[in-house]
């Protein structure tokens, strides 16, 4: 029983284990091991490491870490991802497993941080004297209870009007709205051109973070999309007016749970609201379907979603600091 620590490298040998371990939770598919072997082939395993925890003959706990400066070691998490990897069913108390964790590590580690926990996934730990939590944002989700018209009398009376009216609006100016969705993995490369071509005409045009399919973010969401494909779990939402694209949806799901992880739009169109328009119809999908019971947002709540959602729960970190410090200090913050 312990841990073994290896190059992030290795992780592709392991893929069945870390999922293995979550099915044995809740299966959300943004711990598949999919998502975990594309963001480290797209972003580079370089300077991380593997680790595996084993109990009673099999790997009980896994994570994957890079070292952020002299004795600091955090979850790796990219960007992309709503979660850090790390993913434990192990029944020993975390003290433990964290403190067992440091010593296996190369080097001198002071403190261990696990980013961005999900408590539907990962219950929020008691603070200890070693380990000690911090909120980090709330987050917004949709428990697909009943059916779509009793899930939109229940939404504000502002949204249902708003875009009742815009659908109106376009009638009259005859444009016809559609909604594709693509699962086949043949088609997904060109859907992720598309959405990098409406989202390079927006704001991200100036700050370089669209995705296109020749960097680093475009070949990450290509290859997610195309492996959670493998199993019918991937789907690229484009809506249209008339036959002109206006907004897009990439979306996973696994176990019941759908996950959002990036929409962009149209951005010069003022008059209505393309995005808003292709989720009520997604939504819409979604419940008659009745394949998926809720709709995951992992962002920070912004005053849309409470428009979409009205529960919400809070992400957290987790930090364990070696030698006994106290955590209940302003080191959680730094």
């Amino acid at each position: 029983m312990g841990w073994r620590v290896l190059p992030a490298s290795a992780f592709c040998d392991y893929q069945e284990e870390w999922d293995r371990i979550n099915q044995e939770g809740t299966n959300s598919p943004v711990l598949n091991s999919s998502f975990i072997s594309c963001a480290l082939d797209a972003f580079g395993a370089d300077n991380r490491k593997l680790a595996l925890f084993e109990a009673e003959g099999q790997i009980a706990t896994m994570a994957v870490l890079e070292k952020r400066k002299f004795g600091v070691w955090d979850t790796y998490q990219p960007s992309q991802s709503p979660l850090g990897f790390w993913i434990n069913q192990s029944s020993i108390p975390l003290n433990e497993l964290l403190g067992a964790l440091c010593k296996a590590l190369p080097g001198i580690a002071l403190k261990i941080g696990i980013t961005q926990q999900d408590p539907d996934i990962y219950p929020r730990p008691d603070t200890l004297d070693k380990i000690s939590t911090l909120d980090y944002i709330d987050t917004a989700k949709i428990e697909l209870t009943g059916t779509f018209e009793e899930y939109w009398a229940a939404r504000g009376k502002n949204l249902r009007h708003n875009l009742k009216r815009q659908r109106n609006r376009l009638d009259k100016e005859q444009v016809t709205l559609s909604l594709n969705t693509i699962t086949n993995h043949e088609f997904i490369p060109d859907a992720i051109r598309v959405y990098g071509a409406i989202e390079s005409a927006g704001w991200k045009s100036e700050t370089g973070t669209a995705i296109h399919t020749d960097n680093a973010q475009g070949k990450f969401y290509i290859n997610l999309l195309q492996a959670f494909s493998k199993n019918g779990k991937s789907r690229i939402y484009q809506y249209a007016y008339n036959d002109e694209i206006v907004a897009t949806d990439l979306c996973i799901e696994q176990g019941g749970t759908f996950v959002i992880l990036k929409t962009t739009y149209d951005e010069n169109i003022k008059t209505s609201s393309p995005a808003f328009l292709m989720r009520q119809d997604i939504f819409c999908q979604l419940f008659d379907d009745k394949q998926v019971k809720s709709i995951e947002f992992y962002g920070k709540v912004m005053d849309w979603h409470t428009k979409w959602s009205d529960q919400a729960r809070t992400i957290y970190h987790i930090n364990y600091m070696n030698f006994g410090i106290n955590m209940n200090r302003n080191w959680s913050t730094q």
